[in-house]
């Protein structure tokens, strides 16, 4: 498990810059979202952790001896958690109950769905790989 921990802070710490990258297009594209210092050094912080708990949790679908549903709820929940915090925390997303469900209903599915069409693409391959060894 050391192992997963480890790769989970190295894959995180090589991606968490991309967070400020995509704050910077955000900032570029809202103009309340550099309304002040603190609101711009919130944005920077949060979007870093962001992206690196996005890169870092890609570990969870390669520790061995889990099944794929133990890795992929941990990977979705973990994704869940961060994105739902960065968009509350910077005023992205309204702190409404209504409003909230509607966003964890929609990440979830659009999860599960770029799941299940990777999913299918990798069976699909390993099917024809093995069909090509045979």
């Amino acid at each position: 498990m050391k192992k997963y921990v480890k790769e989970f802070f190295h894959i995180g710490a090589m991606f968490a810059g991309f967070g400020p990258i995509i704050y910077a297009v955000i900032a570029l594209t809202t103009p309340a979202a550099m309304s002040d210092g603190k609101t711009v050094f919130i944005a920077i912080i949060s979007t870093y952790l962001l992206a690196f708990l996005q890169a870092g949790s890609s570990v969870f679908n390669r520790i061995e001896g889990w099944s794929l549903p133990k890795g992929l709820f941990f990977h979705l929940t973990t994704l869940y958690a961060a994105y739902i915090t960065c968009y509350l925390v910077n005023s992205w997303l309204p702190f409404e109950a209504l409003v909230i469900v509607k966003f964890t209903i929609a990440f979830v599915v659009l999860y599960l769905a770029v799941w299940g069409i990777v999913y299918a693409l990798v069976k699909h391959e390993s099917k024809k790989l093995n069909k090509n060894l045979k």
